[in-house]
């Protein structure tokens, strides 16, 4: 009994320490990529198509999948 009450104790204890965190080389504040604009973006190959650069290009393409997505849109055609 004295040795299961060891053990758990043992157990509950490893279970409270802090690991030390090894740094990967990187530091604080450079690990980020900014990232850019959607319409910055080349359109895949067969997929929606816009004018890379061109914001309302690109927010009439998702206005047109955001169309096509509405259910009673749909089912009124």
């Amino acid at each position: 009994m004295r040795r299961l009450l060891l053990l758990a104790v043992a157990i509950a204890l490893a279970g409270c320490m802090e690991v030390e965190q090894a740094n990967s080389g990187r530091q604080s504040g450079q690990t980020v990529k900014r990232d850019v604009p959607a319409w910055n973006n080349e359109p895949l190959a067969n997929g929606p198509q816009w004018v890379k650069g061109d914001r309302a290009s690109w927010e009439g393409q998702i206005k047109k999948r955001q169309l096509a997505q509405n259910e009673s849109r749909r089912i009124s055609e």
